[in-house]
């Protein structure tokens, strides 16, 4: 036990030890660092963390409270309010300072910019530091001195900046003479009370050795064909490391730097990913009204033709269209879904449904294990064409054509869709089209064993393009 002065590490989109700013200024500044975790989902309304984040937050809450006990030391958990809730560990502790990485989001901003004045006027050294981005949002800007609102310019300009390499862990951490209570993780009610979340636990490792072994895993084999293969939702293709990012079970930098250390024809591919995430917390960053309303004013008064039932089939997964379908049972599945796929089954939502982007956003909200606001706004309004550098709403995706560029054979919807496994690949994507002796053969009876199409795709783009243009009406 250390005699040394305390100060509060505030862990929060940080659940690591390794490249932890706030971490490793405690020890550089000679304070003993207690680790803290405040649950105040309230303070986050209206965009609560939704039900499979906090399957995983419970996973990398306890992943973590290990990790830094094998350092020795602890993480301590309390439930919020925010504020009254870490007066007390200071009081408790005595601490004289706290320390934690920001969070761009417009909750938190203001919130946090006040913690900061009160505790510094408190007297305590208040500091808060760079952790989730690779490059902060506010310090990127045009040559006009605007942000940016196009993708390539902004991360072109980038890779030009010098920018720092990831941190290793401490090796130890030094306890305070006493360490104030903690709650367990479990009274956190993070994990559901009925256990629809079987397929996330089995299809996910929830820890920071689990995201290790994935990023390996993903270097060693599958970065040299990335680029040709992300787009292949039946295959293996992408990094899946995006809930390791957002939860800050792996940084950033750590995973540019593998990533920059292996090099090869995939690594620009991936690191412009890497990149799209940046631009996700830019654009958030500058435009925080974007989770309600569009950028573009333009899509303001869009003629939207919400329809509850066949929000509910794509919901569901029971459009009728195959690999709209296997794209949301994958979801409920597994907490994720390829992001080919995402843009089909987003394109199907908001075009051929005529369905509010903001409708399909709170639905990813709640059963992506990766939902992060940044992302998941940039995703939805790229697909609504109403954002920054968006696809023209006029772009319908096509699934059928879609389905056959991209899963060929059929192999992504036999898995997520298998009462469809035995058609040929021929009709697997339009088994309306497909006929009768085809259907009798696979077991399949249209509108009984799998859904008839809910809208016809062909009259739903054109109904999708008249909205455009009635748009500003």
């Amino acid at each position: 036990m250390s005699d040394k002065p305390v100060a509060l590490v505030w862990f929060r989109r940080d659940l690591r030890a390794s490249d932890h700013a706030p971490l490793l200024a405690a020890l550089e500044r000679g304070f003993v660092p207690v680790p803290v975790f405040v649950w105040a989902p309230d303070e986050e309304a209206p965009r609560a963390p939704g039900g499979a984040s906090r399957r995983w937050l419970h996973a990398a809450l306890q992943d973590v409270s290990a990790t830094l006990t094998a350092l020795g030391s602890r993480l301590i958990v309390r439930q919020g309010p925010t504020r009254e809730t870490l007066a007390t560990l200071i009081a408790e502790t005595g601490a004289k300072a706290v320390y934690w990485h920001r969070v761009y989001e417009p909750a938190f901003m203001s919130r946090d910019a006040a913690l900061k004045e009160a505790w510094r006027a408190a007297g305590l050294e208040a500091e808060s530091f760079a952790g989730d981005c690779l490059i902060e949002p506010q310090s990127v800007k045009t040559k006009a001195g605007t942000p940016f609102k196009v993708f390539t310019p902004f991360w072109n300009h980038v890779l030009t900046l010098d920018l720092p390499a990831a941190k290793p862990a401490p090796t130890a951490l030094p306890a305070p003479a006493v360490w104030p209570g903690s709650d367990p993780v479990a009274s956190l009610g993070l994990c559901p009370s009925i256990p629809w979340d079987t397929g996330i636990a089995a299809a996910w490792d929830m820890t920071r050795a689990g995201g290790d072994k994935r990023l390996r895993g993903f270097l060693k084999t599958t970065l040299p064909h990335y680029a040709d293969r992300r787009d292949l939702p039946w295959d293996d293709g992408t990094s899946r490391l995006s809930p390791y990012l957002h939860f800050g079970q792996l940084s950033p930098r750590e995973v540019r730097d593998a990533a920059l250390k292996t090099g090869g024809p995939g690594a620009a591919k991936f690191l412009s990913e890497i990149g799209w995430r940046e631009f996700g917390r830019h654009l958030l960053y500058h435009f925080p009204k974007t989770p309600a309303e569009p950028m573009d004013a333009g899509f303001a008064n869009f003629p939207w033709a919400d329809n509850p039932a066949l929000a509910e089939a794509w919901r569901r997964g029971r459009t009728g269209v195959p690999i709209v379908d296997a794209g949301l049972r994958e979801l409920w599945s597994t907490g994720f879904m390829h992001n080919r796929v995402r843009m089909i089954a987003g394109s199907f939502l908001v075009k051929n449904l005529l369905t509010d982007w903001r409708a399909g956003a709170a639905w990813f909200w709640d059963t992506l294990v990766d939902a992060d606001l940044a992302q998941n706004t940039l995703g939805w309004q790229w697909i609504g064409g109403c954002g920054a550098d968006a696809a023209p709403y006029f772009r319908v995706f096509n699934p059928v054509l879609q389905g056959g560029k991209f899963d060929a054979d059929g192999d992504y919807v036999k898995r997520y869709v298998p009462e469809l496994a035995g058609l040929p690949a021929k009709w697997i994507h339009r088994p309306w089209e497909a006929p009768e002796e085809v259907l009798a053969r696979a077991g399949v009876s249209l509108g009984e064993t799998y859904p008839e199409p809910v809208v016809g795709l062909a009259l739903s783009r054109v109904r999708a393009l008249d909205a455009y243009q009635r748009r500003r009406g």
